[in-house]
């Protein structure tokens, strides 16, 4: 990604234009009236939209989204981001808000969608055995599927050694599982660098799941995680792996969390200028276009200053004058500065509670002030 490159999961809102329509409500229906419910849901959020100003065409969008698309399981709760062109961002939420969520802005709340587990890293299943792999790879939204089968045949042993060529057929079938193995290794090395997957996930029997990452290089290698197989050493599709795969998906959000924060911490307490925190230093970062990582913490009911271009944020009109903007409206900082950051090619990640941060944020810089873009890695 560029630096100027939003995600491509809000690049459309970034392009929309506003205002912006925000709401995140509970879309559990696993009761008895479930239907009741839902239909009872629709008309409250669309009652208040209307109550709010929304032009109707907006409203009836967001009322047919509500209604027209069925729960994803496991994921009880639904954002709609809609702008004037109608509904833009429709996505079930891992977790349901406390209460009904509606808010009318120029800019879109975004919040509840940057949840580490809303966006999981992209990364390749491998469904492996001494015959081959079935391989998925994950991007995003987008899933890639592909079979893998080797030439390498036979690749069983004789059950006896008490006939002759024994030995041969036995070699021969040593040779034939390794020709697989090699085979699939280069599939999963290819997919992996292809779609830059942040982990590899090699499922199967011990032996060959452990021959396979034996073959792999080791920038590959050193993201790949076992799996166990299916029974029988038969090879299991996602589902069967799915309670593990989740478990180490989450590990890995975590520590790349931690990650990000610990490194924050460390940036401060040392002075390198790549840390900064508090409304005013992050909507000067925003404005130069250097903020690499935007951490976002409790901001409350904050307010920035928006210009006459939307991703131009202050603290006050003298912000914005010294670079000839007057000030457009008053927003608030929750909603504009992950906005701003995602529009230009930052990453938003929510602060640990544990993180204290000037007016609730936050950002790691991709270079100190102190140094020109150049002279840094």
């Amino acid at each position: 990604m560029t630096c100027t490159e939003p995600s491509l999961r809000f690049r459309p809102l970034v392009h929309a234009a506003g205002p912006f329509v925000s709401v995140f409500v509970d879309d559990r229906r696993d009761e008895a009236d479930a239907r009741e419910r839902t239909l009872a849901r629709c008309s409250a959020v669309c009652r208040h939209l209307r109550d709010m100003g929304v032009d109707s065409g907006v409203v009836d969008d967001i009322g047919a989204a509500l209604l027209s698309r069925q729960p994803v399981p496991g994921r009880p709760g639904r954002a709609i981001v809609a702008a004037g062109s109608g509904v833009v961002v429709d996505e079930s939420l891992h977790a349901a808000p406390p209460s009904t969520v509606l808010r009318v802005s120029d800019y879109p709340f975004l919040l509840p969608l940057l949840a580490p587990e809303q966006e999981p890293p992209d990364y390749l299943f491998a469904a492996v055995d001494s015959l081959g792999a079935d391989l998925t790879v994950h991007e995003g939204s987008i899933r890639r599927h592909t079979s893998i089968e080797g030439a390498g045949f036979p690749v069983h042993k004789p059950a006896t050694a008490g006939w002759h060529g024994y030995g041969d057929l036995a070699h021969s079938a040593e040779e034939a599982v390794r020709t697989n193995i090699r085979l699939v290794s280069s599939a999963i090395t290819t997919l992996a660098d292809q779609a830059d997957s942040e982990v590899v996930f090699v499922c199967g029997e011990v032996r060959a799941r452990s021959a396979v990452i034996a073959e792999l290089p080791e920038r590959i290698a050193a993201r790949t995680v076992q799996l166990p197989g299916g029974a029988d050493g038969d090879r299991a599709d996602e589902l069967h792996a799915r309670e593990h795969l989740e478990a180490e998906l989450e590990r890995h959000r975590r520590r790349q969390l931690d990650g990000v924060q610990d490194r924050f911490v460390a940036e401060r307490a040392c002075g390198s200028g790549v840390a900064v925190e508090g409304l005013g230093a992050v909507c000067r970062a925003l404005r130069d276009r250097c903020v690499d990582t935007l951490l976002v913490g409790e901001m409350g009911t904050a307010t920035v200053l928006s210009g006459a271009d939307r991703t131009t944020l202050g603290t006050d009109a003298d912000f914005l004058s010294e670079i000839g903007q007057a000030p457009h409206s008053v927003v608030l900082a929750d909603e504009a500065l992950p906005f701003v950051a995602l529009a230009t090619g930052a990453t938003v990640i929510r602060a640990r509670g544990d993180l204290p941060l000037a007016d609730g944020v936050g950002a790691l810089l991709r270079y100190s002030p102190s140094l020109p873009p150049a002279f840094t890695s």
